[in-house]
């Protein structure tokens, strides 16, 4: 990343205003510093010569009028940069929550690593924009002054200073070099320590019952050990660095002041213009007096933008999209295939559901059903063939306005460390208390909630840890009844469920998918029985299917009134042998 990388002032708007701000301070400090090193220099010089108070008193009360000039002056640009940077970290983590959201997938960052740095990771901005990029514009700016001013006042001084001056640019760059990798090194480490620690708590359980919770805290020492050893490299070259490059500084300063000290002494300089050329010199050598502020935040700067960069699995539309109460849902020659992998996922799905008709898609695993779901969740896009909704295509549509249509009922919902009532309405927070209730009875968790300490207003715990699964799966089906949505998804809703929860969840489901546009992913056959289509897949198409109007893949009410008739799991087809393995047929 450059000091001052164009990708960030075009990601965070704050940044652009931030940078001016931080212009006109740089242009306003130069002019007081020069302006105090000529006042300093002609009182002091004035003394030396006799000049009594009342000549000097003027330019003391000038010094210190410009030293609290410049003290508020870099007061408050420091406080303006710091809240500037707090507006740029707050646009760019939402731009990252928006990117990651886009693609659930998060690319290839993992959630540990996204959240260390949308937390402390993007917290090293801080010091990126409050103090380097102020001493970057000071940088360009001052130097340059005080070469005009030293060379009017005395050219030799000026020639001095133009020669050493451009050792301090080269060794931060070879400095830069070396710090950067380590940095970067340094910073990678932090985040696979969130990223593995992230998954350890996430995994407790499994790891107690399998007696690995020693082990794992063992390699979490040791992954926190290499952080811990990164770091320390990293602190010792940053204070390394910064010997040399004040080293420099110091001998490049000397090197003036020698010279000015002979001519002084010999008569060939006043006292006043020495004095000058002393006072400016050190502040044309601060060039690097911020360099290693820069550094972490280059590093999570560089991550951020690893992550915005990616291709988004949504190509963002913009045609607006309105509730019809139903759904026209057409799939045409969709094909798909996961990164890293040669095989297609979708290989030429072509299916047709009908305004408020619902179909179970069912098949071997990997057949590509939870693949759909997310295409039509735009949580990906199809590689080739097309999805339209209502005749649009679905990459055509606003993504947030076709989303507002759907409710999605995942087999594993996650629940928040919420009220019940703020749980169901997650997707709907202006929903007034009685249509949470509503939707709480269509969703048959009545009684549960009344057994609650505090009914709608009991907090379930961290991920529902309050409620068991089926209870858990039936919030998500609360969530969706108060959504009222055109289209719903549902995917494995009972795999994990015993059976009388299983029945509770498919009797609410039967209520949530009447008059609407539905499909649902499972591999339990009986969800046929509220359906009215039933399609199996195989290979990423349609391999077996009832309920469908013949040539078009549309579904129709079957004729046998639900989505597995005898025709499908007793005949001869493909899968008859998927159906019977299931018990569904003899």
């Amino acid at each position: 990343m450059k000091p001052l990388d164009p990708r960030l002032l075009r990601a965070a708007r704050a940044v652009r205003t931030h940078v001016a701000v931080t212009a006109a301070c740089g242009f306003a400090l130069t002019g007081l510093i020069l302006t105090q090193a000529w006042l300093v220099a002609h009182v002091i010089g004035g003394a030396t010569d006799g000049q009594g108070l009342d000549q000097l008193g003027p330019l003391v009360a000038a010094v210190a009028g410009v030293a609290i000039g410049r003290a508020v002056l870099a007061y408050g640009a420091e406080a303006a940069a710091l809240r500037s940077a707090a507006r740029a970290k707050s646009q760019l983590r939402r731009q990252i929550v928006a990117h990651v959201t886009d693609r659930p997938d998060r690319g290839s960052a993992t959630a540990g690593e996204v959240a260390t740095l949308t937390t402390r990771g993007l917290d090293a901005l801080d010091d990126y924009l409050a103090r380097y990029l102020p001493q970057l514009v000071l940088a360009a700016l001052v130097p340059i002054a005080v070469l005009v001013v030293v060379a009017s006042a005395d050219w030799i001084s000026a020639v001095v200073i133009a020669v050493t001056l451009p050792l301090i640019p080269l060794f931060m760059a070879l400095v830069g070099m070396h710090t950067q990798a380590r940095t970067r090194k340094q910073w990678t480490l932090l985040q696979r320590l969130g990223g593995h620690f992230l998954d350890v708590v996430e995994g407790l359980p499994t790891l107690a019952l399998f007696r690995r919770a020693k082990a794992e805290a063992a390699l979490v020492r040791r992954v926190t050990d290499d952080h811990r050893e990164a770091t320390m490299g990293t602190l010792k070259v940053a204070f390394l660095s910064a010997f040399v490059l004040e080293l420099l500084a110091t001998l490049a300063v000397a090197l003036v002041a020698v010279e000015v000290g002979f001519r002084l002494l010999y008569g060939h300089m006043d006292l006043t213009t020495a004095l000058l050329v002393l006072i400016l010199a050190p502040e044309a050598y601060e060039i690097g007096a911020r360099f290693h502020a820069s550094m972490e935040g280059i590093a999570a700067a560089e991550s951020a933008f690893a992550i915005l960069e990616a291709p988004r699995a949504a190509v963002p539309g913009t045609t607006p999209t309105a509730r019809r109460g139903t759904v026209d849902l057409q799939v045409d020659d969709v094909r798909f295939t996961h990164a890293g992998r040669d095989i297609p996922v979708l290989d030429g799905l072509t299916l047709a559901v009908a305004p408020g008709r619902s179909v179970l898609l069912t098949g071997a695993s990997g057949a590509g059903k939870s693949t759909l779901l997310s295409l039509l969740l735009r949580f990906a896009e199809p590689q080739a063939g097309e999805i339209r909704a209502d005749g649009v295509h679905l990459r055509d549509l606003d993504a947030d306005s076709w989303r507002a249509r759907v409710a999605w009922v995942p087999q594993h919902p996650h629940l928040f460390d919420d009220t019940v009532a703020g749980n169901v309405a997650l997707g709907s927070p202006d929903a007034s208390a009685e249509a949470i209730a509503v939707a709480v009875s269509a969703a048959g968790l009545t009684d549960v909630v009344a057994a609650l300490p505090d009914g709608l207003d009991t907090r379930v715990g961290e991920r529902g840890a309050r409620l068991s699964a089926g209870q858990r799966q039936r919030v998500a089906l609360a969530r969706a009844f108060l959504r009222d949505p055109d289209l719903v998804l549902l995917d494995e809703p009972t795999a994990h469920l015993d059976p009388d929860n299983a029945a509770l969840v498919r009797a609410a489901t039967a209520r949530l998918l009447k008059g609407r546009t539905g499909i649902v992913v499972a591999h339990d056959a009986g969800w046929g029985e509220i359906t009215d289509a039933t399609v199996v897949l195989a290979g990423g198409r349609v391999a077996d299917a009832v309920g469908l109007a013949p040539g078009t893949g549309r579904s129709t009410p079957p004729a046998c009134g639900n989505g597995t008739p005898p025709a499908l799991v007793r005949g001869n087809s493909r899968y008859s042998d998927y159906y019977r393995a299931q018990g569904v047929v003899s």
